[in-house]
């Protein structure tokens, strides 16, 4: 609906809060967006989201249950959280047992115990989330909880830094990082290697065979063999994935790393400014952040990242595997220098990663969305909103086909 004034839209947002029961799906909100296409290019947008266009969310449905023990997740990044296991209760849609506390700060500010009975509510129609205690049904029977001070997982040290509210294990080989690690470093985008499902890294790990990215490039087909499942076919089939991926480029390989906030988007941006990893690491934060599509929340993550010895090892150590830490000089002509690609729908000939790097290998850039500045909008098959930006602004729509056409021509 269109409306004329703010006032106009929050009345209308508070009528949908009453109405949205009636409907036969769930309802978490509404979304509200500028209808000027000046004031929207006016805006603009991040990596992630438009600035012209925002999400109201309703007061999420609300159910009270009890906590049976609070008790600590390691994730990816090192990242130490509390999580409460309760009696499971039904709310919006599933049954709910678990949710997270955030971190010990938190704990404390909401004095949660284990025994207490909590309201809970799921952020966003999604997240289950502790709101409050309710101390009136407390029996003098609760136990505060103590944050320990080794990681769950591997035992070792677990430390805060002076502007941080989370705890880490700095631990670089504990497994509960590594086994996620490695799901991501393996994954398409990153280094895209076929085999390395959930289970075999778990089993990896496990067993001790590998404790870093390197590691899994220093298997061999005995080893991999003598696993449960795995033959002479499907242990040939990983080492030439292994071997293959060597090939990724650089903008893979520095996303595969795992770098916080660090995207594939982000990744071909830090790999066009810094042509080496070896200049990415040499730069300042300020050098960082003043590249167009970072900004500082990157740069500090990027700089946290080389700023640990363990990391700086284990690159040294994927250096000497063979792993591309730097861009090749383009033996393509670069034909698309200065012009950026925006991609949406299907491609027929390429996967959306083997897209946007031929983009890049012939000096182009790939953007996550369409702006003025955008000058080609890749359609494939069912397009996304993309598309109808990009009529709506007038921007140069090609077909497969099309691209596949400048490419002969151009060269």
């Amino acid at each position: 609906k269109l409306l004329s004034s703010i006032d106009e839209v929050i009345d209308y947002c508070e009528e949908w809060d009453k109405k949205r029961e009636a409907l036969p799906y769930e309802v978490d909100g509404m979304v509200i967006k500028i209808d000027n296409f000046r004031q929207r290019e006016e805006l603009g947008e991040t990596i992630k989201s438009p600035r012209w266009a925002v999400a109201y969310k309703y007061p999420p449905k609300q159910a009270t249950t009890k906590i049976k023990r609070i008790y600590l997740q390691v994730g990816r990044t090192g990242v130490v959280t509390p999580v409460a296991e309760m009696a499971p209760v039904f709310l919006s849609g599933s049954t709910i047992a678990h949710s997270t506390l955030h971190n010990f700060d938190e704990i404390k500010r909401k004095d949660i115990r284990e025994g207490d009975t909590v309201i809970i509510q799921k952020a966003g129609e999604v997240i289950p989330q502790v709101v409050k205690v309710v101390t009136e049904k407390r029996t003098g029977k609760e136990k505060e909880f103590k944050m320990p001070e080794n990681c769950p997982v591997c035992k070792g040290k677990l430390f805060r830094e002076a502007d941080e509210v989370a705890y880490r294990c700095v631990n670089a080989s504990c497994p509960a990082q590594i086994k996620r690690r490695i799901e991501h470093f393996v994954a398409r985008g990153a280094m895209d290697i076929e085999g390395f499902g959930s289970v075999m890294i778990d089993t990896l790990v496990d067993k001790g065979l590998v404790k870093d990215f390197a590691d899994l490039y220093h298997l061999k087909k005995e080893t991999l063999m003598s696993l449960e499942r795995m033959g002479e076919r499907s242990s040939e089939n990983l080492l030439n994935g292994l071997e293959a991926s060597k090939q990724q480029p650089y903008a893979c390989v520095l996303y595969a790393l795992g770098i916080r906030h660090v995207g594939i988007h982000a990744a071909r941006i830090l790999a066009q400014a810094f042509p080496s990893i070896d200049d990415l690491q040499k730069a300042s934060l300020a050098e960082i952040a003043a590249i167009k599509g970072i900004g500082p929340t990157v740069a500090e993550s990027v700089r946290n990242f080389f700023a640990d010895k363990e990391n700086m090892k284990l690159i040294t150590r994927l250096k000497k595997i063979g792993l591309k830490f730097s861009t090749e000089k383009p033996k393509a002509p670069q034909i698309f220098t200065g012009k950026t690609f925006v991609l949406t729908g299907g491609l027929e000939h390429y996967t959306r990663e083997q897209a946007s790097e031929l983009i890049v290998s012939l000096g182009g850039s790939v953007s996550s969305s369409v702006s003025k500045n955008t000058d080609y909008v890749l359609a494939g098959k069912e397009p996304g909103s993309k598309y109808n930006r990009a009529q709506a602004l007038g921007v140069k729509i090609i077909n497969e086909a099309e691209f596949e056409k400048m490419i002969k021509e151009k060269q």
